[in-house]
């Protein structure tokens, strides 16, 4: 009976290259090399005659890396380990919210030789649960709210070992072109990667899919049968199914579902990719190589995608065939967020001809990227720019929490601004967004002038002294990238 995977009922993985093939413009473009270097880990060791967690893992990458389709038996040894475990704690964030549990991370560390060694022989045994997962919300730029789950302390610690492990065999699974929630890769690799492939491959469309609810509708049937494929110790697979039946709590009472991920645990992510590396990646690589007619980029990060097609026939019918792809796997493509449209050095000069203006643009990973010209030479380039409703959203952050924090020492609220928004130009000061964070500067410095203003009714602050607040506290503007072709010529 066909599944969407063959003829068989158990689904096949397909055969991937080696890592040690030398790699195609194609995959240097979408960062295949980084694969490499994710697995270069220090194999010191910190005392004689014993080894540290990443080398007692080095077998298993190794023997993950010389046989794709190698399933391992016997890896729960390396969760239970107390040093494993130890080391997952000291990873965690120190002032994370406790979960259902409502234990801190200062607290369990008070004994935490003896915490660990119980968690470790609860494991060992099989006595360990898990508990449901909190439910809280965020508000979201567009004014919804994004569900989250906080993680009990006990369970972010064993999924964090479990990530560890799990990590050095799909880390030589994974594709070049997924950069979601992996060791080595960032949201600024996949931006280089959209970047360099829009300007040296031959794109006339582009595909900017979204999946609907992707992490509330992750088939845990499925999902299951995507780890079995490597993972073949009974009592890993038990603990994974142990994660996705603890259920919810929220306005105390528990729910259990069959689909879905709670977002905020730290095998979330791992479990994510792996489903989509199966359901999408495999998939999308061998459709390129069979069916496509002209080139085809390809870049995740998570559940944003975003494909680059040379014809247009090969878009659309993508698209169509995506579609039903995805519905034998319980996923749907968001029919406002996904769109198709025209973009790439042709599509200005046929706007150009037509007196249409610019082309449309597409928003991926915060920024809005956007048809252009260099101005030296003429030729085409990227533009890309922080989106309105984000920068709007963290302007909106900064004035509530001025306002809360408006009778505070002047020195402490410009220390906290000069934090924010260093850490908004980290990310988002990339070549030719320059506009945008100055009118965000701007406006920052504007916000904090106003609530200076309301400090006291017995006058303003006079603009001589606020500019000079402005320039002592919050940073200049600074580009903190380097252009993605040279980054990612570099990295690969």
């Amino acid at each position: 009976m066909m599944n969407g995977y063959g003829k068989s009922d158990r689904p096949i993985v397909p055969t991937k290259l080696s890592n040690n093939v030398e790699q195609t413009t194609a995959e240097r473009v979408e960062g295949r090399g980084l694969t490499k270097g994710n697995l270069r880990q220090q194999n010191t060791y910190r005392t004689q005659g014993r080894e540290n967690v990443p080398s007692k893992l080095k077998r298993v990458r190794q023997a993950a890396r010389r046989d794709s389709k190698l399933q391992f038996t016997a890896l729960m040894h390396h969760i239970y380990d107390p040093e494993a475990l130890n080391k997952a704690y000291l990873e965690l964030k120190r002032n994370a919210a406790p979960g259902v549990d409502g234990e801190t991370w200062r607290h369990y560390g008070e004994a935490l030789e003896e915490n660990i060694q119980d968690l470790s022989e609860r494991l060992k045994r099989g006595a360990y649960r898990a508990k449901p997962v909190r439910r809280v919300f965020i508000p979201k730029a567009d004014g919804r709210q994004r569900p989250l789950g906080v993680t009990a302390l006990e369970d972010k610690i064993v999924q964090r070992a479990t990530v560890e492990v799990l990590n050095a065999i799909y880390e030589t699974d994974f594709l070049g072109f997924s950069y979601g929630f992996r060791p080595g890769r960032s949201p600024h690799n996949a931006l280089d990667a959209v970047y360099v492939g829009l300007l040296k491959r031959k794109v006339n469309w582009v595909l900017d899919l979204d999946i609907r609810g992707f992490f509330d509708a992750i088939d845990h049937g499925w999902l299951m049968k995507f780890v079995e494929h490597r993972i073949a110790d009974r009592r890993v697979v038990r603990l994974i199914q142990k994660w996705l039946n603890a259920g919810v709590l929220e306005d105390g009472k528990r729910t259990r579902a069959k689909e879905g991920t709670p977002q905020g645990g730290s095998a979330s992510p791992l479990l994510a990719n792996i489903y989509l590396h199966y359901v999408f990646d495999l998939w999308v690589q061998k459709w390129r190589r069979t069916q496509a007619i002209g080139d085809i980029i390809v870049v995740r990060f998570a559940d944003d995608i975003v494909l680059g097609f040379q014809s247009g026939v090969d878009a659309r019918h993508f698209q169509q065939e995506l579609s039903e792809r995805f519905a034998k796997f319980c996923l749907e493509m968001h029919p406002d967020k996904t769109r198709l449209i025209r973009f790439g050095p042709y599509e200005v000069n046929r706007h150009k001809r037509c007196g249409r203006g610019k082309p449309e643009t597409f928003d991926f990973l915060g920024f809005t990227h956007i048809c252009s010209k260099k101005r030296d030479n003429g030729m085409f380039t990227v533009m890309r720019q922080t989106i309105r409703k984000r920068l709007q959203a963290k302007l909106n952050e900064i004035k509530s929490e001025l306002r809360r924090r408006m009778h505070q020492p002047v020195p402490q609220v410009g220390m906290w601004l000069r934090s924010v928004v260093n850490g908004f130009f980290r990310y988002y000061g990339v070549p030719t967004n320059g506009p945008a964070m100055n009118l965000f500067r701007f406006r920052v410095g504007r916000l904090w002038h106003r609530t200076m203003n309301r400090r006291s009714q017995k006058g303003r602050v006079k603009l001589e002294r606020m500019w000079r607040l402005i320039n002592t506290f919050i940073p200049p503007v600074r580009i903190h990238h380097p252009y993605p072709l040279r980054r990612l010529g570099v990295i690969t």
